[in-house]
């Protein structure tokens, strides 16, 4: 199997670490050249201006759906044009009481080449298998709704 790797660096930049009194912003590295600065959701403290780990969790698997969608489309013969997603995490407590991402919510847009059109209930069965068959998807289990739009 692939080894999947970041580098993450994070270095305290207040004189004193005090609980509330220090940035959690920190570095993300992706391969060898791509940086992304991340941190905590501004509900939390974070810059909004920053990505972080709750969009990271979203854009993960926004991409892996639209992956796992693509190749299912182009096995069957599908032509795809484009594809836009907008996806949003949603934090709340989970059943155990602990804060988490308790769902995240895929707002998927397919275009298809012009003359070509799909039955709406064969393109739900399309973006269903995606889901399905998607690795981040499998990973989190039961957190994701796929709306189709």
């Amino acid at each position: 199997m692939s080894h999947l790797a970041i580098d993450l660096h994070w270095a305290r930049a207040e004189l004193e670490f005090k609980p509330g009194k220090y940035s959690a912003e920190h570095t993300v590295r992706y391969g060898d050249s791509y940086e992304v600065l991340v941190d905590a959701a501004p509900d939390w403290g974070g810059k909004p201006e920053n990505t972080n780990p709750e969009q990271a969790l979203a854009s993960a698997l926004s991409s892996c759906h639209m992956m796992t969608f693509l190749a299912l489309c182009a096995k069957a013969g599908w032509p795809v044009a484009s594809y836009h997603d907008h996806a949003e995490a949603h934090l709340g407590k989970n059943a155990k009481g602990l804060m988490s991402v308790t769902r995240i919510d895929l707002h998927p847009v397919v275009r298809f080449d012009t003359g070509f059109t799909v039955d709406p209930a064969a393109l739900e069965q399309m973006q269903d298998r995606a889901h399905r068959y998607c690795f981040i998807a499998n990973t989190l289990a039961e957190s994701v709704e796929i709306n189709i739009l």
